[in-house]
């Protein structure tokens, strides 16, 4: 018997508790409003199939910073939590696809990354518990025949071609039902998705080739503010403030000082926001690619001087992101700090959730020993700490504290599922979910 009260959790390193232990305390107090609230809101725009939603714990302030829908890390997951994923997995190809029974998974193409090949793999387990036959296939154009991989848990993965047939993705001795994307197409979408018959999940409209975070953050200000006001709170609590900038080329210093007026306005805008709450805390911007996953294309400033003064080397890294993807176009962001930390280094973790369909199926902690509260954690350096959800984020215990960790980890999963709900409206404005065949 897993005794789950004994694993650790990250402890919050900020006596700036009251605004989040009253938000903490509102959920509580409005737990079956909320999941009632949350089941209207489904029925009315249907989930993404799947998401990862990165939070940042600020003591004060509880938001999401990025959302994924094609997500990877799902070996990071606690296995104690696995039959939570497969009965998700079920009810999210049941809803695409009724009939379902093979699915053709397409991963990213690193092959030479084990991390993703790890997660990839306890994909394809999570699908096959639950009750289909899966098989992966590789969108690399050189790969002409099967590739066995042996990974370092001791697992194999089997890649093989893609194929397509008129309109049908197939293999020799399989016609798939459906096809899982677990490609955020960074690089573009290829010809062989466009015009299949079979449900593409999911839809390659929500690929980073398209996708804008600004979009997302749109939709989420709308969901959040509309959720605030049903359990009375400020948005901005679970909210974190944005801009958006028009074209920009970090290479040639081109629309420099357009970006750094808006890095300007949006500093005075938290700075109004963290005088309201007398917080002694300094406002900061993160500046983002507006396409793109990884952490890559990111960096923090705190005046508008730092734009100004970029060197070569920062504006190499900003031009570029994921699959070398130009940085045309930048979302700024308020700067959400996390005072969460891990472990005897005090190293400074956030929160991810993991969804399946409208279900929170677990979560982890990403920890970085190198980088501080008011940094991007998703770097090289970082490691992963599954323990901390080792039980659902939608069990909370009312006799405990709003910080007691059923509690903390609910209100992470009801802010990750307003992030899901933002998707669920991001991908019904590019065209909807896939339509059945």
């Amino acid at each position: 018997m897993t005794i789950h009260h004994l694993q650790p959790v990250p402890h919050l390193t900020t006596a700036l508790t009251g605004p989040l232990q009253q938000i903490e305390r509102h959920l509580l107090e409005r737990q079956a409003d909320i999941e009632a609230w949350l089941r209207g809101q489904w029925r009315e725009t249907p989930a993404p199939f799947y998401a990862s939603v990165d939070l940042r714990n600020a003591g004060f302030k509880l938001a999401p910073v990025d959302t994924n829908l094609f997500p990877a890390g799902f070996n990071n997951l606690s296995p104690d939590l696995m039959p939570l994923c497969i009965q998700a997995m079920q009810s999210a190809i049941e809803r695409i696809c009724p009939t379902a029974c093979q699915i053709m998974l397409i991963p990213e193409n690193h092959t030479r990354n084990m991390f993703y090949l790890e997660s990839l793999a306890t994909l394809q387990d999570i699908i096959s518990k639950a009750g289909f036959r899966v098989r992966i296939c590789s969108l690399l154009e050189d790969l002409r025949t099967p590739l066995d991989l042996q990974l370092p848990s001791g697992r194999k993965l089997l890649l093989e071609p893609i194929r397509r047939e008129g309109r049908r993705l197939v293999l020799d001795d399989f016609d798939p039902c459906m096809v899982l994307l677990n490609n955020d197409l960074a690089g573009g979408l290829p010809a062989i998705l466009e015009g299949l018959e079979q449900p593409v999940v999911p839809p390659p409209a929500l690929g980073w080739c398209r996708r804008l975070k600004s979009d997302h953050f749109r939709h989420y200000r709308a969901v959040a503010e509309a959720f605030a006001a049903m359990i009375g709170i400020d948005p901005w609590l679970i909210t974190p403030l944005y801009l958006q900038c028009g074209e920009i080329d970090f290479m040639k210093r081109e629309g420099e000082e357009c970006l750094a007026s808006n890095v300007a306005s949006l500093l005075d805008a938290i700075r109004r926001k963290y005088e309201q709450y007398a917080l002694d805390c300094r406002p900061f911007v993160v500046i983002k690619a507006d396409a793109g996953s990884y952490g890559m294309g990111v960096m923090t400033v705190h005046s508008p001087d730092e734009v100004r003064g970029l060197n070569r080397r920062q504006r190499t890294r900003m031009a570029a992101s994921k699959g070398g993807m130009a940085t045309t176009r930048v979302i700024l962001q308020e700067g959400v700090y996390t005072f969460e930390t891990w472990g005897r280094e005090q190293a400074v973790t956030e929160p991810v959730v993991y969804m399946i369909d409208h279900f929170v199926v677990g979560g982890f902690y990403r920890v970085h020993t190198r980088r501080g509260a008011n940094e991007n954690l998703n770097s090289p350096g970082m490691h992963f700490e599954p323990l901390a959800f080792a039980r659902p984020c939608t069990t909370p215990e009312q006799g405990l504290a709003p910080d007691a960790s059923p509690n903390r980890f609910y209100a992470y999963g009801v802010i990750a599922r307003l992030a899901l709900l933002a998707a669920a409206r991001e991908q019904a404005a590019s065209g909807g979910a896939p339509r059945l065949p």
